[in-house]
């Protein structure tokens, strides 16, 4: 008998089974893939936060100040800083790779990033022991910060430093008591930089009718959404492998897979996220304005001292703050915003909103060997 040439036939019901079981597997493989519970984050969170080492010593303890730094708040979490370690000098530099040309074309709010880091670093500097002089950048785009041995002056700031976040989730509506209150509408200032409290009706009417605004011209930019998705971490090994970004827990959101969460942002009706911000600006106990006299890169680097402070002091209070900059961000809404508040010749730069809420998971930063040049 000749050998057969025939191969094994497969019968449509199994076939249909083969097809199943195969598809199951793929996606169980890829959900492993993408939560990977063997990864912790809170463990990297906690790293990344962990208390400042006041017992190294130079040049550790400049690392150690690089690395509080480092824990400022700044746009989409791109941590748009670079430092340089020069004898007794810190220097903070723009990495400019890490700019948002669509949502900060004048990397305005960059520099006001790179503010926010200037100021943990001098919180964290005075309560090491040591006095910084501070130059900006007038003339180049560099910020310096020369330290001197002084007498350490520790400060519920400086505790606030690792504790502080953006909490974008709604508020509970809890009134800050007046006391806690005042101790926020007193927080220091810079040249030429103001705080404009807005808690009356009508002054948080006119707030939610612009950020409504702001999101319905952001999400019906294309160009925004997209540069949105990039920096958005959608799941938890995203996170831990860039650690920047906006990791979707930090923000209230579920993880998903990115293709997943990508269909999700870039299909969401410009409306959907009006009413979303607009809720949780109604959560809000009030909101703040820091405005400057000048729009350059000093006052930024001002503004965004200023801003660090009083998150931190409202921290220190167990506040909660989130940034809802929409209005200030679009441009054509930015001089509107400014008049509609009576802010005069001041140029609104950011806007906070505050309140009581439970803490959020951390978001993460990059370690200090990454950000040095």
């Amino acid at each position: 008998m000749k050998p057969s040439n025939s191969r094994p036939t497969l019968s449509r019901r199994n076939f249909v089974k083969l097809t199943a079981a195969v598809s199951v597997t793929a996606a169980g493989v890829h959900l492993l893939d993408t939560y990977a519970p063997w990864l912790d984050y809170d463990q990297q969170a906690a790293a990344t936060a962990q208390p400042f080492e006041k017992e190294a010593v130079m040049p550790d303890q400049m690392r150690e100040l690089v690395r509080y730094a480092t824990l400022a708040a700044n746009g989409h979490n791109t941590q748009p800083w670079q430092f340089a370690l020069r004898d007794n000098t810190i220097e903070i530099r723009p990495d400019v790779s890490r700019r948002l040309p669509v949502v900060d074309p004048q990397d305005r709010e960059l520099w006001i990033s790179l503010g926010c880091a200037l100021e943990n670093l001098l919180v964290a500097a005075r309560a090491a022991g040591y006095a910084a002089d501070v130059t900006y950048p007038t003339a180049d785009d560099v910020i310096t910060v020369r330290l001197a041995a002084d007498t350490p002056q520790p400060s519920p700031l400086f505790d606030a430093i690792p504790l502080r976040q953006s909490t974008r989730s709604a508020y509970d509506g809890q009134a800050v008591p007046v006391a806690d209150l005042e101790k926020i509408q007193v927080t220091p200032l810079e040249p030429g930089v103001t705080l404009r409290f807005v808690t009356d009706p009508a002054g948080m009417a006119t707030i939610v009718e612009y950020v409504a605004e702001g999101n319905l011209r952001q999400y019906a930019d294309q160009a925004f959404v997209s540069e949105l998705i990039t920096w958005l971490r959608f799941n938890k090994k995203e996170a831990l492998s860039s650690l920047d970004g906006l990791y979707s827990r930090c923000s209230g959101n579920p993880e998903a897979p990115r293709w997943l969460g990508r269909m999700f942002v870039a299909g969401t009706k410009p409306q959907q996220q009006a009413d979303a911000d607009t809720a949780k600006l109604r959560s809000s106990l009030g909101a703040v304005v820091v405005a400057a006299d000048a729009d350059d890169k000093v006052a930024w680097v001002r503004t965004g001292q200023v801003y660090e402070r009083l998150a931190l002091t409202m921290t220190a209070l167990n506040i909660k703050s989130a940034l809802l900059n929409q209005p200030i961000e679009v441009a054509e809404l930015r001089s509107q915003f400014q008049s509609a508040l009576g802010l005069g010749g001041a140029a609104p730069q950011l806007l906070v909103r505050y309140g009581y809420a439970a803490a959020l998971p951390r978001s993460l930063r990059r370690s200090v060997a990454q950000v040095l040049i």
